[in-house]
């Protein structure tokens, strides 16, 4: 019986992990699209290579930004982040 209440636990984990992935992947395409509308609108039509990289550089400040936020948040909840800085000195 406890045998089969792990397997029960560990399915519904990975249907979490599953789903929690999937709902990432759908929430980060919209903000691609979001991102790609707006530098379109800040810089025009065109597709230049300076808009690209400025699109790949802004994308990954935000990306930074992000995963160092959550990383300040689950330190702050005793949590284990991802992201993890090693100690100055």
């Amino acid at each position: 019986m406890a045998k089969s209440l792990e397997q029960t636990k560990a399915i519904i984990q990975s249907m979490i992990t599953l789903a929690s992935a999937a709902l990432g992947l759908v929430c980060a395409l919209a903000w691609n699209e979001a991102i790609k509308t707006a530098m379109k609108a800040l810089l025009g039509e065109d597709d230049s290579l300076a808009g690209v990289f400025t699109y790949a550089i802004l994308a990954t400040l935000v990306a930074v930004f992000v995963l160092l936020a959550l990383a300040k948040a689950a330190a702050k909840v005793g949590g284990e982040a991802a992201v993890t800085r090693e100690a100055e000195g």
